[in-house]
């Protein structure tokens, strides 16, 4: 019986592997041979060796001096993938990440991928970047205001102070040592959702989106113009600090405002300021390769304002077309309108224009949700937002594979908000797995405590993907995101070289730590 099934299962995957045999012979001579010729540890051996090519990166071949960085980068995994195994409770992507994040900084794997040129981010929102210390810094800025509004703090920079609110300078309020321990307290708690017990602080998805958006909320005082164009800053900073070269960024262009020569910037203006800023960055750091945004209102808008997005986003794409990368809309999906409500509208937007569609955030199935993944792949998403909900729709999943469209992959924004505690649950195990095109991304790392882009490749990498993924799936993901960036060719082209560089200044020094 055991030889029965040895001799179909060969027949089976044959398709999947030649078992060495010269190309005249038919599947069935081959099979034949095959039972005579490989034993079963040999056909499982090539089991293995089919599953690990067919997943991301398996293609790859390593030179000799990345498999010596390999072997380093694997002895280091393999040792915290054995202690979780054996343990049961080490096992830090298995905990929520707000839970381990000192644990992850100390991992010898996190400080080889923080080393790493990660290539880019292509989903991040850009006042959800920079990391918590230098958004709770900019508090501290002079003529910033602060009230209390039905028990949510609100922050205001003022030349003078309106009425709507009983505004104090912050800077006073913190001049008393009692009340400044406890506004600092309040300040913190409005700036992030890190909490010492997060399963139960947000034991659903809407409890966790409901503070997620409070956040959001409390940020006005970043609608500064000078202060908007320091955080804007920053962002690309923690991004080049982290080995970061190119970004994408989804940008509502909400107006900005300075209050002291009482001027507002509408969405026009701020998106020649984010270029502005981009091109100071990338002058005081000529090996960044550069920043395109993504316009991205919010979902919840009626027809009348979706127009209004869309003429905005015609003005946008005529005034600085190679600084708009194209359109997306951003919310809660579960909450917000799903795209068949602007589909007939999106079927008239120029097709030069590109979409880049949140959709599939949800852990429902058959729900509006994720049936936004139908309309995305119908009006020619480039890339998916998350897609969390991809692998529950296998036909919508060839698609994707077959058009080419990158699933950006979001580990720690889809644990935090609520829909996954494990990441060893995580449905990106089968795009991994699969070797479907796909980009991991930090989403909003500044709202949980993370900084830039290593935080989430550590997820994946770990917890996500399978234990025998190794160098040749950190090199796939990195050139994936420059592969599927909104670039067009030459300046891929152009951007693979750069990298390749930096790649090969990393190899070299891991292989050198062997």
């Amino acid at each position: 019986m055991a030889k029965t099934f040895l001799f179909i299962l060969a027949i089976l995957i044959s398709g999947q592997a030649t078992f060495g045999y010269p190309r005249g012979d038919t599947t069935q001579q081959h099979m034949q041979k095959s039972w005579q010729y490989e034993p079963y540890w040999e056909i499982r051996q090539k089991l293995l060796l089919d599953e690990k090519r067919e997943s991301l990166g398996g293609d790859l071949k390593l030179n000799l001096i990345e498999a010596k960085a390999n072997d380093v980068l694997m002895k280091a995994k393999n040792r915290e993938i054995y202690d979780g195994f054996i343990t049961g409770n080490t096992f830090l992507p298995s905990f929520n990440f707000m839970e381990v994040i000192p644990k992850i900084e100390k991992s010898e794997v996190f400080k080889i991928l923080r080393d790493m040129p990660k290539g880019a981010v292509l989903h991040a929102h850009e006042s959800a970047m920079a990391s918590f210390d230098y958004r709770f810094n900019l508090t501290y800025r002079k003529n910033l205001y602060v009230c209390d509004k039905n028990g949510s703090v609100q922050f205001n920079f003022f030349k003078k102070p309106n009425n709507d609110c009983r505004w104090q300078l912050l800077s006073d309020v913190r001049k008393d040592p009692a009340r400044a321990k406890d506004i600092n307290e309040k300040i913190k708690q409005s700036m992030t959702m890190i909490t010492k017990d997060p399963r139960n602080s947000y034991r659903t998805v809407n409890e966790a989106w409901e503070k997620f958006n409070d956040i959001f909320d409390s940020l006005g005082y970043i609608s500064h113009r000078p202060t908007y164009e320091d955080l804007f800053y920053r962002n690309l900073q923690e991004l080049y600090e982290d080995n970061v070269m190119y970004a994408e960024i989804r940008t509502t262009l909400s107006t900005l405002y300075d209050s002291f020569d009482n001027k507002s910037y509408g969405a026009l203006e701020k998106a020649q300021i984010q270029k502005n800023v981009v091109d100071r960055f990338m002058k005081d750091h000529p090996d960044f390769i550069g920043v395109k945004i993504i316009y991205a209102p919010n979902r919840s808008a009626d027809q009348s304002k979706f127009d209004f997005y869309l003429k905005t986003l015609e003005q946008l794409k005529q005034r600085l077309p190679d600084f708009i990368a194209g359109f997306d809309l951003v919310g809660q999906e579960d909450k917000g309108k799903p795209l068949i409500k602007f589909a007939d509208k999106l079927k008239s937007v120029d097709p030069s224009i590109p979409f880049f569609f949140h959709s599939g955030e949800t852990n429902w199935n058959g729900e509006s949700t994720d049936l936004n993944l139908f309309d995305a792949i119908l009006l020619n998403t480039k890339r998916i937002g998350h897609g969390y909900a991809l692998t529950k729709h296998p036909l919508l999943w060839k698609f994707v594979q077959q058009l080419n469209i990158a699933v950006e992959v979001c580990p720690i924004s889809n644990q935090v908000l609520g829909l996954v505690e494990d990441m060893r649950n995580h449905p990106a195990a089968n795009l991994f797995a699969k070797g479907s095109p796909v980009v991991v991304s930090s989403d909003d790392p500044g709202f949980w405590g993370a900084k830039g882009l290593s935080y989430d490749f550590y997820e994946a990498f770990m917890g996500i993907m399978s234990a025998n993924s190794d160098l040749r799936s950190l090199k796939q993901l990195a050139m994936n995101s420059l592969i599927y960036s909104s670039m067009n060719d030459q300046e891929k082209k152009k951007a693979l070289s750069q990298w390749q560089v930096k790649w090969n200044a990393f190899i070299f020094k891991q292989a050198k730590s062997a």
